[in-house]
């Protein structure tokens, strides 16, 4: 960055704060009302819900559980002495206890609300007390590792989350408080704690980000329970309340068209909670704005597309920062859920995720769900689709694309990501793919290196292998060049950038064919992938057609890393095993973490086959004899055991251009109870590339029982009218559109 971007930078901050400070001075001198007719509660929860659940306990039992859930927890806390203890650790007993201090808060002022019983509320009363008397003794948490940090935790974000259920508690027995009692806790806790996120942390209120998303909804909230407009403004439209920033951009930036979470599915269940929750009270009190119909809708669409982006048992396809058992039982995506079903009207499919979930939130929402539940008459489905989801505020940064066969209880699921980087907790891996078969990963993606919470695992944060191995391309299942990662593994370089979408089309159910190009993640080399899930009567499973082709004048190592979920079984390859001294793949770019077990040379088609619960897979890739097959193990360079010892086998080969073209065959059966094992070897013997031009590749198929595929794919500009023509051998290849398959 220059001189002259650093100063407008600087300029850019100190705006900020002297308007910040300026907009804390107005909230204290004069507090002005937002809509001073709205009752309490007004937030999550209004006092027509209250009514509501007054009159229906005892009803419905997903809410009557959700109820008496609550009611234990509160009680198990009342019993207990308050301790509100002086931060101290990252992610363990002080950390902890603050946010099971928060929760208990928030399902106590619910309690409140329903029963009117003064114990709950002396309960958040003097909790919040607590807290106004720790609070101004509190200064950078020890723990703390970057300038988003807090008092009470060691990053902003988790003081947000606080506060988002502490504001919830404080509305909730506001009327009942004393003055003297109010008094103390805005004056010593929570304009303090306004004034730490909207002056110390301005950046991070205008940050379009999900820090920025909790930490809006937070200073949103806590201004509707105060009353106070200033900060219900800043909330929505930044710190300098010129709709550039705050939760209303938030909503144009970080969503695509069609719903997609720019970090990805993981963070759009973490996002989703302040979304919804944020909106929600901005119904109650400014039903005005419409914010439930802002952008078409954009909120539901971002609720619907994170539940496409799960497998059939409801977890989080593991892109960017993931962990892998994160699923659509976590809090967030009840609360999202349950709105977005009240709100939108009823779709079964939605009630077919509450059933699944076996719990609803504590509100309006969650009642209407728990009632439809309750009387529906049949079992409920959601309904999976192989979609494509663009990526961008305006759709054109790429995407990624889910294509699906077969139902639910034993669905296959191919997805590739061609998105932009993310932001921060996006990775290094354009045109990276997952398989799924009987209901879980085959080839998997490895996620995020963290402990979420371990106080002995870094404190609980993300560990250093997550930068050093997990972000990494050669951590993904996509190509490298020359050992090092896209975009050099530099994120500003690569936060620029995205892949594009080539095409996807889903019209044929039994031919699925999805394609994408990136190109500049490496100087003068150009990437296509396409990969198809084809369906025929004479297989049990569809196949998967990879065509993966790199363009470049120089010549280049190339790899292909397929990191496999199971039990090697078989492989055409003589290779030679490296039993005694272990190797390292490499010292950077995420190669230092790879231990090199065994590599041999291809002769012909790369053949391999592993065992992976009760189905066996096979890999067929072409080759020509500069490719060498290398077979790998996580967790080269990790003395802390940081990492999972997954194993992979990945495909080498120096080139200036050239395609990577693989057959992925699901196939028989083994049952370890009964010790039977059938059709342990594949039906595909042979994969070759024909032809590739810039016009298009052609890539032949062959195997057992006389099978003899053609597989065509147009590489220029995509189109379902253009016309292709390619000549081998004296044999030409013709077709219209986009791909074309010919059988036998």
């Amino acid at each position: 960055m220059n001189s002259d971007r650093i100063k407008e930078s600087q300029g850019i901050f100190v705006r900020a704060v002297a308007t910040s400070m300026l907009a804390f001075l107005l909230i204290l001198a004069h507090p002005v009302g937002v809509q001073a007719q709205v009752s309490r509660p007004r937030l999550l929860l209004s006092g027509s819900d209250v009514q509501l659940i007054r009159e229906n306990l005892g009803k419905y039992t997903f809410f009557d559980q959700a109820f008496g859930e609550a009611r234990e927890t509160v009680h198990r806390a009342l019993a207990r002495p308050i301790e509100v203890p002086v931060p101290v650790d990252a992610g363990g007993y002080t950390h902890e206890k603050h946010k099971q201090n928060y929760k208990e808060m928030q399902l106590a002022g619910i309690l409140f609300q329903v029963t009117n019983e003064n114990r709950y509320a002396g309960f958040i009363r003097d909790m919040l007390l607590n807290y106004a008397a720790l609070y101004p003794t509190l200064g950078k948490h020890p723990m703390a590792t970057s300038a988003e940090y807090g008092r009470l935790f060691w990053q902003t974000l988790n003081e947000t989350v606080w506060m988002v259920h502490a504001a919830q508690a404080y509305d909730c027995i506001h009327d009942w408080l004393t003055p003297a009692d109010r008094e103390i806790i805005e004056s010593k806790l929570l304009r303090p704690m306004a004034r730490f996120f909207t002056v110390e942390h301005a950046a991070t209120v205008d940050r379009i980000h999900n820090h920025g998303t909790w930490l809006v909804a937070a200073v949103g909230m806590l201004g509707y329970a105060l009353n106070d407009r200033n900060l219900v403004e800043i909330a929505l439209y930044g710190t300098r309340k010129d709709k550039k920033a705050g939760f209303v951009r938030q909503l144009d930036l970080l969503f695509s068209p069609d719903g997609y979470y720019t970090e990805g599915a993981y963070y759009a269940r973490y996002a989703i909670m302040p979304f919804f929750m944020f909106a929600q009270a901005i119904e109650n009190n400014q039903p005005e704005l419409r914010i439930f119909e802002y952008r078409s809708q954009i909120l539901k669409k971002a609720l619907l597309s994170a539940l496409q982006l799960t497998d059939t048992n409801g977890c989080f396809i593991p892109i960017n920062d993931a962990l892998k058992d994160m699923s659509v039982l976590a809090p967030e995506v009840i609360l999202a859920s349950d709105i977005t079903f009240a709100r939108y009207g009823g779709d079964e499919g939605l009630l077919a995720i509450a059933e699944k979930q076996g719990k609803v939130s504590l509100d309006g929402a969650g009642l209407a769900v728990a009632r439809a539940a309750q009387q529906g008459s049949k079992p409920f489905e959601f309904r999976y689709e192989s979609v494509e989801y663009t990526d961008g505020a305006a759709g054109d940064e790429g995407g990624i694309g889910i294509l699906r066969s077969g139902p639910i209880r034993d669905q296959s699921m191919l997805v590739m990501k061609y998105t932009a980087q993310g932001f921060g907790h996006g990775h290094f891996d354009k045109l990276g793919f997952l398989l799924y078969d009987q209901g879980k990963e085959i080839i998997q993606d490895y996620g995020s290196a963290r402990f979420v919470n371990v106080e002995q695992k870094y404190g609980g944060r993300y560990l250093p292998e997550n930068d050093s191995w997990a972000k990494q391309t050669v951590a993904h299942n996509t190509v490298t060049v020359d050992g090092r990662s896209h975009y050099g593994g530099v994120y500003k370089v690569a936060q620029q950038n995205h892949a594009d979408r080539h095409f996807f089309s889903t019209s044929d159910p039994d031919i699925q064919v999805m394609s994408a190009k990136a190109e500049g993640v490496y100087q003068g080399v150009s990437m296509q992938r396409t990969m198809a899930m084809v369906r025929d009567t004479a297989m049990p499973k569809p196949i998967i057609i990879d065509v993966f082709r790199i363009d470049s004048k120089q010549e280049h190592q190339y790899d292909l890393p397929l990191y496999y979920m199971g039990q090697f079984i078989h492989t055409n390859i003589a290779y030679k095993a490296y039993d005694s001294i272990r190797m390292r793949m490499g010292d950077a770019s995420g190669y230092q973490h790879l231990w090199k077990e065994a590599e041999g040379k291809a002769d012909g088609a790369v053949s391999f086959t592993w065992l992976a619960g009760k189905r066996y897979y096979s890999i067929t890739s072409a080759a020509d004899s500069s490719t060498r097959v290398i077979f790998t193990r996580i967790g080269a360079r990790d003395p802390n055991f940081n990492l999972r010892g997954d194993q992979g086998m990945m495909l080498r080969r120096s080139a200036a251009s050239t395609i990577f073209a693989t057959v992925i065959e699901s196939h028989g059966t083994f049952e370890p109870v009964n010790e039977i094992s059938s059709g342990a070897t594949g039906r595909v013997d042979d994969v070759r590339v024909l032809a590739s031009t810039g016009d298009g590749t052609i890539v032949e198929i062959s195997g057992k029982d006389s099978l003899h595929w053609i597989f065509a794919v147009a590489n220029k500009e995509a189109s379902n009218e253009s016309q292709h023509s390619i000549s081998v051998s004296g044999k030409t290849y013709s077709w219209k559109g986009n791909y074309k398959i010919w059988k036998n």
